[in-house]
């Protein structure tokens, strides 16, 4: 029997790690290898995990709980404690379903191409290193028959996303499985709130909001002996051409709920943020807030703040013509209220069933795709969701206005020449005399 330990132990991978103490060929023939991989008589699974700290352990675990045999075969970082201690917190719930030994763990910035190679045709690429990364690594995992699951976000600029989308197509013509971390897409609760919302339940969308107001990232000081790109590494969520920002990366999953709700994707988007309060030697503004337009001329808005001591909120409302909803991010109890008070008095309806571990459910749909030949993949829907974020980002950044065919034709990448970096580069970004970063500048900064 599997042991779900890791997979089902909370509703949130951050939670678990603080839980367990750390951070821790042609179209034709790939798709006949990925659809036939259990021909020989072994069903066996084979699972390689790029990127071994929260989310890529988190994400292994849920691999490893679904239903048939799995094991997971090849590991990749570029940090070994982070990949030891990974494989470590694996091995003592999932025992010999970690089957990683030394020949078969990698390290360094090509170390995703040995660990892709490792798992072989049909195989599962686990991607979850931070975004920026995730364009070239999808893009080898398809080229080498494998299918997909990758963590959000999916890249940190349009160049980058466009990479994505077009490996999408690639593995679609390969027959290859790609499934993605928006998790609230697969949150039972959720699916029953925005079918109800689709059916007409609160009337025409109007409005909506997408909050993430939450604590401050902690930037991990720069220890002895690390280079500058190892430092920024540690700490992507601090550097936007690691991360794509904590306005991507953090609220893409708000974001998409909300889109989901309205049922479609906004044209354009204005707005601003900035480091208020914010003083440690990074690139991040502390907080956003980004209107945005749909085609209709409805209006969505993004807000964002790290801040400590202030009003923390992570949820979706959203107005209709006849009443409200209330999501949010793999929220377990939405809500939809005949006016626009959520009271208790007005509420129409709760899901009142019983809570669904959707980062399970991503997971447990993906492997059943793969072993009954299923269609299966959400690389368009979960890039335009990126996108979202992106174009949000981009408008915040440069104070501008900007569309989103404007958005998705821009050429700005932050990160240029990644494909060739090794641990030896310079990173994009470095720090000038007093140990300050580039800091964006609305109407300086140039993001089209």
């Amino acid at each position: 029997m599997k042991n779900n330990a890791l997979a089902t132990s909370s509703s949130s991978r951050r939670t678990f790690l603080k839980q367990t103490g750390g951070a821790i060929a042609g179209a034709s023939l790939a798709g006949a290898m990925a659809s036939r991989v259990h021909a020989a008589g072994d069903d066996t699974i084979k699972i390689a995990l790029v990127g071994c700290g929260g989310r890529g352990t988190g994400a292994a675990a849920n691999a490893l709980a679904t239903q048939g045999p799995t094991k997971l075969v090849a590991m990749a970082d570029v940090f070994d404690f982070r990949l030891t201690g990974s494989r470590d917190r694996l091995a003592k719930p999932y025992g010999r379903q970690v089957d990683v030994p030394k020949d078969r763990q990698f390290l360094g910035m090509d170390a995703y191409r040995k660990a892709i190679d490792a798992v072989g045709p049909g195989g599962v690429v686990v991607l979850a290193t931070p975004p920026a990364f995730r364009p070239l690594h999808v893009e080898y995992a398809v080229e080498k028959g494998c299918h997909v699951f990758m963590e959000k976000s999916f890249a940190v600029d349009a160049p980058g996303l466009r990479r994505v989308m077009a490996a999408g197509k690639q593995a679609e013509s390969k027959n290859l499985k790609i499934g993605t971390g928006l998790m609230s897409r697969h949150c039972r609760p959720l699916i029953e709130a925005v079918q109800r919302i689709h059916d007409g339940a609160i009337g025409e969308i109007i409005s909506a909001w997408a909050y993430r107001l939450t604590f401050p990232a902690e930037l991990t000081p720069r220890r002895e002996g690390t280079s500058e790109l190892a430092h920024q590494i540690r700490n992507f969520n601090c550097f936007p051409w690691l991360s794509g920002s904590f306005f991507l990366d953090w609220l893409v999953h708000s974001l998409d709920v909300a889109c989901w709700a309205k049922n479609a994707w906004p044209v354009s988007a204005q707005g601003q943020g900035g480091r208020e309060v914010r003083n440690v030697p990074d690139q991040m503004f502390d907080h956003y807030a980004v209107e945005y337009t749909f085609a209709d001329g409805t209006r969505m808005m993004g807000e964002c703040r790290q801040m400590a001591n202030c009003f923390n909120l992570r949820s979706v409302p959203v107005h209709g013509t006849r009443g409200s909803a209330v999501l949010g991010e793999k929220f377990q109890k939405p809500a939809i209220y005949r006016g626009y008070q959520p009271s208790r008095d007005q509420l129409v309806w709760r899901f009142r069933g019983k809570a669904s571990n959707c980062y399970q459910v991503e997971h447990d749909e993906l492997f059943d795709a793969i072993r009954n030949d299923k269609p299966y993949n959400e690389t368009e829907r979960s890039a335009k969701a990126c996108m979202t974020g992106l174009l949000g980002r981009m408008a915040a950044f440069s104070g501008q206005q900007i569309t989103w065919d404007e958005a998705m034709a821009s050429k700005v990448e932050l990160a240029p020449g990644l494909d060739q970096m090794t641990m030896d580069s310079p990173p994009p970004v470095v720090p000038d005399a007093n140990g300050q970063y580039p800091i964006a500048t609305p109407g300086v900064t140039k993001v089209l």
